[in-house]
């Protein structure tokens, strides 16, 4: 072999295995902040018109365009979570106030509807009546073992909410970073994929911007009406707290999980405490909201980009199984992307064969 060709082939291979190791090394660093960047992007991808619309009525001006979008984040990231922890801190402090009556004046007699529930009600009936026949020792000897457990887990609960609260302030000052210069960093990805695939790169760099803006238009906006409409059919059959079981079906929707983990209960406990009919009526309405995704999400998101509505529920559903909630996003793109790539590779294909 000639010794310059060795030499080429050798800078060569120590090159793009020195460029190798420069990437792994940069995505290592950078994956405690990959989530929050993957999510800041797509909330700028998905709102970035919306932006737009901002910074016309403000006269021009981006900086106040920013801090307006960014305001609206953390509304929205802020103030559910800050229900959520109060809701958590009440409902600490009743039970604690419900195990404090309990452990001095013991059971009492169990309700007489919990004998009525199929397959369980039974046996918790007759636990129930051994605890209150043995009084406040018995009970306090019973729940012992497991106030160590309980205390863990709620430890744990406070610590995965701090971690999601730092990852949702990350997003919002990331979103607020590429609110600001989203032209920049839009110009260069734009030229990367041009560098890396000509006029097919810059192709797919608009047709992930359409799918992702298109995936979350379907399943932000259906999950907003799912929500406000099982949360409408709550508050009228006389559910309590209709508001806090609305913010959790609009958490649920986004998570692809629907509104019946949350109606579902709600229909048994309407039953089991005599309102038979607003069980009926709102068993109707749950069917009627639960059946909502599967017509008004398909819809949206093909608004924003032009595919099959096969490929994108498949997109959905394995992007969400795949990478978590963030998969929603991930998938249809990933996807999109392929499936262009390949109708275009066949077409070139066959305009050559003819």
């Amino acid at each position: 072999m000639n010794p310059q060709v060795q030499n080429d082939l050798t800078r060569t291979t120590l090159v793009v295995l020195f460029i190798g190791v420069l990437i792994v090394g940069s995505l290592w660093t950078m994956l405690p902040f990959l989530g929050a960047l993957i999510w800041a992007t797509t909330i700028v991808v998905a709102t970035w018109p919306l932006m737009l619309r901002v910074q016309r009525l403000v006269g021009g001006n981006r900086t106040v365009a920013t801090v307006v979008m960014t305001g609206v984040a953390l509304t929205i990231f802020i103030v559910p979570f800050w229900f959520a922890i109060g809701a958590l801190i009440d409902g600490a402090a009743q039970g604690a106030d419900l195990v404090r009556t309990y452990l001095t004046t013991g059971l009492g007699p169990p309700p007489a509807w919990l004998n009525k529930v199929p397959w369980i009600g039974a046996k918790i009936t007759d636990e129930w009546r051994l605890l209150a026949a043995g009084g406040p020792d018995l009970l306090v000897e019973t729940i012992k073992p497991h106030i160590l457990t309980v205390a863990t887990h709620l430890l744990s609960i406070t610590g995965g909410f701090g971690m999601v609260f730092v990852h949702f302030i990350l997003t919002v000052i990331i979103a607020a970073i590429l609110y600001s210069n989203g032209e920049v960093a839009a110009g260069g990805v734009l030229k990367f994929f041009l560098r890396f695939g000509d006029k097919r790169g810059e192709e797919i760099v608009h047709l992930a911007g359409q799918s992702i803006r298109g995936v979350a238009l379907g399943v932000v906006v259906t999950a907003l009406v799912q929500s406000l409409m099982a949360g409408l059919g709550l508050w009228v059959a006389g559910v309590p707290r209709p508001g806090l079981l609305l913010a959790v079906i609009f958490v649920l929707g986004i998570a692809q999980l629907g509104p019946l983990p949350v109606l579902l209960p709600a229909v048994i406990w309407l039953y089991w405490s005599g309102s038979v009919g607003w069980a009926v009526a709102l068993f109707v309405w749950m069917i009627i909201v639960g059946a909502l995704d599967n017509v008004l999400r398909p819809i949206l998101i093909r608004r924003g980009v032009d595919l099959p509505l096969l490929l994108i529920i498949a997109g959905v559903i394995g992007g969400l199984v795949a990478f978590g909630v963030v998969g929603l996003f991930i998938g249809p793109v990933i996807l999109a992307v392929t499936y262009t790539l390949l109708q275009s590779w066949i077409n070139e294909t066959n305009r050559g064969a003819a």
